[in-house]
């Protein structure tokens, strides 16, 4: 009988590490259970000579995968993910679903980490330490789901909720860049007419008016000043307006970035988002449907809570969400309910709190919490269209304004020159 090595949770949530002798990984996991421990890990234990030579290739391949460019598109993951979770639950072994996987993707990130993560599961590797070796491709949330597969025994399932899960939270980020593309091609194109006008146009005029001498009103000042700057700058700042415009935007997710590198910065930043009037509720709603929809997963999945609060606090992407699942994973750890100090920090609306309290009481808080995500991804879907709608008469009104503007500023002196030569007919 092969020996192996074994992490678990007992009743009152305290880590056991032991060994057992069983034939199988499969029986070792069984025989953990029957103690009455929740198993975390499960490993075949090694001699000392393969553990080493195990540990320097883990050295060499995690500095290897440091070392790369660029990640995984989530599209190419979730695909994988899929596929991989259909083989798995046709029976096929892990080893050879991975090498299939491998063979089928093309020249990319994916097929190099692939071919690392079938050598390491070779190599006597379980396949969530492998993925670990890979934080580009694989985020924390995906290897401790895919952890908590293999100590259940229950990879395939894990594997389809995971697919499921990210296959959900694409379609949900396909809808909102969708939906901002008609706003963003019609502020595109509508700037280079403006911008057109400013450098092509105006200028003509300007001369024009120079040669007839016509005293400019106001309006006519402030738009050739305006093109001026536009085409060449000003005096103090030799730099064309255009070059600022085009530039600042990204001077701006810079600045924006670089802020964001601090967890205060962090924190000012989605405190002022979720403040906006449409885009905060908006991105409000939508990370209350992510960390509902993610810890759902990791519950019913077989994560402990604690841990799956700590995944879902890294991986939520909103500082104002992390800081409330902080507190509550501290209050859980003190012996206090979910409901409880989520009720207090006043960060989600009422609905939610209380549909985690029945999920406490009922003991299917998993499936609360995924039907309170699914609530809010239809929440979500609403505002974006809502936004959508209130986006294109604000559009319209804002380029009926500047068209207005310059056509009013530039036949102004036109009417008064008109006058004048009448006046001396």
């Amino acid at each position: 009988m092969a020996v192996f090595q074994y992490e678990a949770l007992n009743a009152s949530g305290q880590e056991i590490r032991d060994s057992l002798e069983a034939p199988t990984k499969e029986d070792a996991v069984a025989k953990v259970r029957g103690l009455g421990y929740f198993p975390t890990k499960v490993v075949e234990k090694t001699d000392k000579k393969r553990i080493v030579a195990r540990q320097v290739s883990d050295a060499r391949k995690k500095k290897a995968a440091g070392t790369g460019f660029g990640r995984v598109p989530v599209k190419q993951l979730t695909a994988f993910t899929r596929q991989l979770s259909t083989l798995q639950d046709a029976g096929l072994p892990i080893l050879r679903s991975l090498r299939i996987l491998e063979q089928q993707q093309k020249p990319s990130m994916l097929r190099r980490v692939l071919k690392e993560v079938h050598d390491d599961v070779e190599g006597g590797s379980t396949l969530s330490e492998a993925l670990t070796r890979h934080p580009k491709a694989f985020n924390r949330l995906y290897c401790n789901m895919v952890a908590a597969g293999e100590a259940g025994g229950v990879l395939d399932v894990i594997l389809q909720r995971l697919a499921e899960f990210m296959e959900k939270g694409q379609r949900l980020r396909r809808k909102i860049i969708g939906a901002m593309v008609y706003p963003s091609v019609v502020i595109t194109i509508a700037a280079a007419i403006v911008g057109f006008i400013m450098v092509q146009v105006v200028p003509k005029f300007r001369d024009i008016f120079k040669d007839f001498g016509a005293t400019l009103p106001a309006p006519t000042q402030i738009l050739i000043s305006t093109s001026t700057w536009f085409a060449k700058g000003s005096a103090d700042v030799p730099i064309p307006g255009w070059v600022v415009v085009l530039v600042s935007p990204v001077l701006i997710f810079a600045i924006f970035k670089l802020i964001r590198q601090a967890k205060v910065g962090r924190y000012v930043l989605d405190t002022s988002l979720m403040s906006t009037p449409v885009a905060g509720q908006i991105a409000s709603k939508s990370c209350i449907a992510r960390f509902t929809r993610t810890l759902g997963t990791l519950i019913a999945a077989g994560v402990p809570i604690l841990e799956a609060i700590n995944i879902t606090r890294d991986t939520t992407g909103n500082e104002v969400f992390a800081r409330m699942l902080q507190k509550v994973h501290d209050s859980i750890r003190e012996g206090d309910t979910f409901a409880n100090p989520l009720r207090a920090s006043k960060t989600v609306d009422a609905i939610v709190v209380n549909m985690v309290d029945v999920g406490e009481e009922t003991g299917e808080l998993d499936k609360m919490l995924m039907k309170v995500a699914d609530n809010y991804d239809e929440e979500v879907d609403t505002l974006v269209g809502s936004l959508v709608s209130l986006l294109e008469p604000i559009m319209v009104v804002v380029l009926g304004l500047i068209v207005g503007y310059i056509v009013v500023a530039l036949f102004l002196p036109l009417v008064s020159l008109i006058q004048t030569l009448q006046g001396g007919v």
